[in-house]
C-alpha cells in the first residue's frame, strides 16, 4: 500500500500530469482538497472508487483515512491543488505516514505561477531586467513568515515577486513594495489561473489597489510585481545568438 500524493496542478483540469492522471486511476480510495480542488479531475478516477472530500477535515481525520486504507491494503490517491512542493501542508501528513511506516510518492503538478505566466503571455526572467524569480506570501492565520524573509529583503534585490496567498493584503504589499520598484513598476493579479472564470487584474503600484477595488477578488489569486512584467525594450539572450558558441552549436 502506498499513499501518493499528486499534484493536481492550477485549475484547469487538463493540466495535470500523465503519471498524476494514471495515479488517480489506479487508486481505490482518493482524498481531495474538494474547496479548491476542480471536480473534473475526480472522473479519472476508477469507477467505485472512495472519494473523500478533505476540505471540512482536521489532520488527525485525514491520518486516519491513510491508516484505514494501509489496513485494508488499498493505495491512495492524495489529490493537492497547485504543486506540492510550496504551501501544500504536504510536509505534515508525510511526517505522520513516516511515523506509521506508511509508504509514500509524490508527483509534482503545474505551479499557479507558471500558469499565470501563461496566461499573462510572459516570461518573468527576462535579459537584463530581472532573472530571479521570488515565490513568497505574507503571514497569515495558517502560518506566520520567518523573521528574516520579509518583501522588503526580497524587494531590494529587484527579483520579480510571485506573492501567493495574499490577495487580502495588497494595501500593506503596495505600501512596502513601492519604495524599491517605483509607483510604475507593473503589476498583475491573475485570478483563478487556468479555470473557465479566470481573470486578469493589470496595473501598477500606484493604481493596482483602485482596481482590485472595482473588481474585487477574495481568494485564489496571485499577485506579480516588477519590471520584467512590463519589459519590451530589453537585449536579446545571447543563447541563440550566432557568435555563441554552445554544445551543439559551434561560433
Amino acid at each position: 500500500m502506498t499513499v501518493h500524493f499528486i499534484g493536481a496542478g492550477p485549475g484547469a483540469a487538463d493540466l495535470i500530469t500523465l503519471r498524476g492522471r494514471d495515479l488517480l486511476a489506479a487508486c481505490p480510495v482518493c482524498l481531495y482538497a474538494g474547496s479548491i480542488v476542480p471536480p473534473a479531475l475526480l472522473a479519472h478516477c476508477p469507477e467505485g472508487a472512495r472519494l473523500v472530500d478533505t476540505a471540512p477535515m482536521d489532520l488527525d481525520a485525514i491520518e486516519a483515512e491513510y491508516v484505514a486504507a494501509h489496513a485494508a491494503g488499498q493505495n491512495v490517491a492524495r489529490l493537492h491543488s497547485g504543486d506540492l512542493s510550496i504551501w501544500s501542508a504536504v510536509a505534515e501528513q508525510i511526517r505522520r505516514l513516516q511515523r506509521h511506516g506508511i509508504p509514500y510518492t509524490l508527483t509534482p503538478g503545474v505551479p499557479a505561477f507558471s500558469a499565470a505566466a501563461a496566461t499573462l503571455g510572459r516570461e518573468l526572467t527576462v535579459p537584463g531586467v530581472a532573472q530571479s524569480l521570488v515565490l513568497t506570501r505574507v503571514s497569515g492565520r495558517a502560518s506566520p513568515m520567518p523573521a528574516g524573509e520579509t518583501l522588503e529583503g526580497f524587494a531590494a534585490t529587484g527579483a520579480t515577486l510571485a506573492i501567493h496567498l495574499a490577495i487580502h493584503a495588497l494595501p500593506s504589499i503596495v505600501a512596502r513594495l513601492t519604495p524599491f520598484y517605483g509607483a510604475d513598476c507593473p503589476v498583475a493579479i491573475v485570478v483563478r489561473a487556468s479555470w473557465p472564470d479566470e481573470r486578469v487584474l493589470r496595473g501598477v503600484l500606484s493604481d493596482i489597489e483602485a482596481k482590485l477595488a472595482a473588481e474585487p477578488a477574495e481568494r485564489t489569486a496571485l499577485i506579480l510585481v516588477g519590471r520584467s512584467l512590463g519589459a519590451e525594450d530589453f537585449r536579446e539572450s545571447a543563447l541563440y545568438s550566432l557568435d555563441y558558441q554552445r554544445r551543439f552549436r559551434g561560433a
